[in-house]
């Protein structure tokens, strides 16, 4: 098939990243348009400003004629497209409730470092940001996992007898989050061991084996997710 182009942020993870497991997990050829020689940043902002319809962000997915922005989105076409997700109509749907769930937490992590401003630097709001991790540590990030724990019931994975993207967006999550706040992630560990069970199946995933370990996988520090020692307790 004809490589699907992927156009993100050529530096950081960042919401790309999940879109970047499920192509590599599901053997799906695909250029990373904007780590290309020559094309970097400029590249993708001027490829995005010609679009038409225009995506409101990277990341989004060129396939054809097609031009597919937003996270979710991209990996709903993906399922669908090469068996990433169950076959089912309900499996399709649940697989894309749990990514939106993702989505959800994702953005709350992303707020704790930047709770009042994006244009403003984390130095800028650090009183601010400290209230906000203290929330998302003590109640929101239990209250996400041990729902995606309960999800799991005892199961290998969230939808089905296989993996879906959704496995592969709640592996990417822990590893955030494990980034960003590992002594917290510490402290929750027993709580949510069947999350951390699917964490290490689809980390052992021989599709996934090769990019893992090499330097194509972007290392988290700016982005969603950043460690900021002050804000990170267990």
């Amino acid at each position: 098939m004809t490589p699907y182009d992927l156009w993100y942020w050529p530096g950081i993870p960042g919401r790309g990243e999940f879109v970047r497991l499920a192509l590599e997990a599901g053997g799906i050829p695909y250029r990373d348009r904007a780590r290309e020689d020559g094309v970097g940043e400029e590249g993708l902002m001027a490829d995005m400003a010609a679009r038409r319809p225009k995506p409101f962000a990277p990341p989004y997915l060129v396939a054809g004629e097609l031009v597919i922005a937003q996270t979710a989105n991209i990996l709903l076409f993906l399922g669908d497209e090469h068996g990433l997700a169950p076959e089912d109509r309900a499996g399709r749907l649940l697989a894309h409730q749990y990514q939106l769930t993702v989505a959800d937490i994702v953005a709350e992590a992303h707020d704790t470092h930047h709770p009042v401003a994006l244009d403003a630097y984390y130095e800028d709001q650090k009183p601010e940001a400290a209230r906000r991790a203290a929330s998302f540590r003590e109640a929101r990030i239990p209250k996400f996992l041990g729902w995606f724990e309960q999800a799991l019931d005892g199961r290998e994975w969230l939808v089905g007898n296989t993996w879906s993207y959704a496995d592969l967006s709640l592996f990417q999550l822990v590893e955030g989050l494990d980034f960003a706040f590992p002594k917290r992630m510490a402290a929750v560990a027993d709580d949510i061991a069947g999350v951390r069970a699917l964490h290490g199946r689809v980390k052992a995933l021989p599709s996934l084996a090769g990019y893992l370990a090499s330097d194509r996988r972007i290392p988290f520090g700016d982005g969603i997710f950043r460690h900021y020692p002050a804000l990170d307790r267990a």
